[in-house]
Protein backbone atom coordinates (compact mmCIF):
# COMPACT_ATOMS: atom_id res chain seq x y z
CA UNK A 1 0.00 0.00 0.00
CA UNK A 2 1.09 3.36 -1.33
CA UNK A 3 1.51 5.89 1.71
CA UNK A 4 2.95 9.51 2.15
CA UNK A 5 2.98 10.98 5.16
CA UNK A 6 4.19 14.75 6.42
CA UNK A 7 5.66 16.16 9.02
CA UNK A 8 7.48 19.31 10.44
CA UNK A 9 4.20 21.99 10.25
CA UNK A 10 3.40 24.13 13.20
CA UNK A 11 3.15 27.10 14.46
CA UNK A 12 5.36 30.02 14.09
CA UNK A 13 5.56 33.81 13.57
CA UNK A 14 5.88 35.73 10.33
CA UNK A 15 9.06 35.68 8.57
CA UNK A 16 10.51 32.44 10.67
CA UNK A 17 11.12 28.87 8.46
CA UNK A 18 9.90 25.58 8.29
CA UNK A 19 10.68 22.44 6.51
CA UNK A 20 7.95 20.37 5.61
CA UNK A 21 8.93 16.58 5.13
CA UNK A 22 7.03 13.98 3.20
CA UNK A 23 7.96 10.16 3.34
CA UNK A 24 6.74 7.93 1.72
CA UNK A 25 6.56 4.27 1.89
CA UNK A 26 4.96 1.28 0.03
CA UNK A 27 6.70 2.10 -2.96
CA UNK A 28 9.82 4.13 -4.62
CA UNK A 29 8.85 7.56 -5.98
CA UNK A 30 11.47 6.90 -8.64
CA UNK A 31 12.01 9.71 -11.68
CA UNK A 32 9.15 8.29 -13.45
CA UNK A 33 7.12 10.45 -10.64
CA UNK A 34 6.08 13.78 -9.76
CA UNK A 35 6.33 15.01 -6.27
CA UNK A 36 4.10 18.13 -5.64
CA UNK A 37 2.87 20.24 -2.24
CA UNK A 38 -0.69 21.72 -2.59
CA UNK A 39 -2.11 23.50 0.62
CA UNK A 40 -5.88 23.97 1.65
CA UNK A 41 -7.83 26.26 3.95
CA UNK A 42 -11.24 25.83 4.94
CA UNK A 43 -13.55 26.91 2.80
CA UNK A 44 -11.15 26.91 -0.25
CA UNK A 45 -9.86 24.52 -2.60
CA UNK A 46 -6.78 22.77 -2.98
CA UNK A 47 -4.21 25.44 -3.67
CA UNK A 48 -0.69 24.39 -5.95
CA UNK A 49 2.40 25.25 -4.07
CA UNK A 50 5.20 23.59 -6.21
CA UNK A 51 6.23 20.55 -7.84
CA UNK A 52 9.32 18.91 -9.42
CA UNK A 53 10.57 15.73 -11.54
CA UNK A 54 13.84 15.53 -10.30
CA UNK A 55 14.70 12.96 -13.71
CA UNK A 56 14.39 16.03 -16.31
CA UNK A 57 15.05 18.84 -13.44
CA UNK A 58 12.05 20.64 -14.08
CA UNK A 59 10.75 22.71 -10.75
CA UNK A 60 7.48 24.69 -10.73
CA UNK A 61 6.25 26.98 -7.94
CA UNK A 62 3.52 28.79 -7.03
CA UNK A 63 3.87 32.52 -8.11
CA UNK A 64 3.13 33.72 -4.26
CA UNK A 65 5.98 31.13 -3.30
CA UNK A 66 8.70 31.83 -5.39
CA UNK A 67 11.82 32.95 -3.98
CA UNK A 68 10.87 31.51 -0.23
CA UNK A 69 9.94 28.19 -0.82
CA UNK A 70 12.06 25.25 -2.26
CA UNK A 71 11.32 21.81 -2.74
CA UNK A 72 13.96 19.24 -2.72
CA UNK A 73 14.54 15.61 -2.06
CA UNK A 74 17.27 13.38 -0.20
CA UNK A 75 19.31 10.13 -2.14
CA UNK A 76 17.17 7.49 -0.93
CA UNK A 77 13.88 8.69 -3.08
CA UNK A 78 11.48 8.28 -0.48
CA UNK A 79 11.51 11.71 1.10
CA UNK A 80 11.35 14.87 -0.06
CA UNK A 81 11.01 18.46 1.59
CA UNK A 82 9.51 21.68 1.16
CA UNK A 83 11.64 24.28 2.64
CA UNK A 84 9.55 27.67 3.66
CA UNK A 85 11.10 30.68 4.28
CA UNK A 86 9.98 34.22 4.89
CA UNK A 87 6.28 33.17 6.07
CA UNK A 88 3.72 35.02 5.91
CA UNK A 89 0.26 34.97 7.83
CA UNK A 90 -1.32 34.01 4.20
CA UNK A 91 0.53 30.72 4.31
CA UNK A 92 -1.50 29.72 6.86
CA UNK A 93 -3.10 26.34 5.65
CA UNK A 94 -2.39 22.84 5.37
CA UNK A 95 0.13 21.70 3.90
CA UNK A 96 -0.46 18.35 1.70
CA UNK A 97 2.32 16.16 -0.20
CA UNK A 98 1.23 14.19 -3.56
CA UNK A 99 2.83 12.24 -6.53
CA UNK A 100 1.76 11.68 -9.76
CA UNK A 101 3.04 9.08 -12.33
CA UNK A 102 4.80 10.62 -14.85
CA UNK A 103 7.31 13.16 -15.95
CA UNK A 104 5.23 16.27 -16.48
CA UNK A 105 5.06 19.09 -13.80
CA UNK A 106 1.81 20.86 -13.42
CA UNK A 107 -0.24 22.41 -10.65
CA UNK A 108 -3.50 20.16 -11.17
CA UNK A 109 -4.36 18.48 -8.39
CA UNK A 110 -6.39 16.18 -9.78
CA UNK A 111 -3.54 14.58 -11.78
CA UNK A 112 -1.75 13.38 -8.89
CA UNK A 113 -2.80 9.79 -8.05
CA UNK A 114 -1.50 9.89 -4.37
CA UNK A 115 -1.73 12.18 -1.46
CA UNK A 116 -0.39 12.37 2.27
CA UNK A 117 -2.93 13.22 5.32
CA UNK A 118 -1.53 16.84 5.47
CA UNK A 119 0.17 18.70 8.29
CA UNK A 120 -0.69 22.49 9.72
CA UNK A 121 1.15 25.29 8.99
CA UNK A 122 -0.08 28.48 11.27
CA UNK A 123 1.56 31.73 10.97
CA UNK A 124 1.24 34.32 13.45
CA UNK A 125 1.67 38.15 12.56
Amino acid sequence: QVQLAESGGGLVQAGDSLRLSCVASGRTFSSAYTMGWFHQVPGKEREFVAASNWGTGTTLYADSVKGRFTISRDNTENTNYLTMNSLKPEDTAVYYCAARRGVGVNNVADTYNYWGQGTQVTVSS
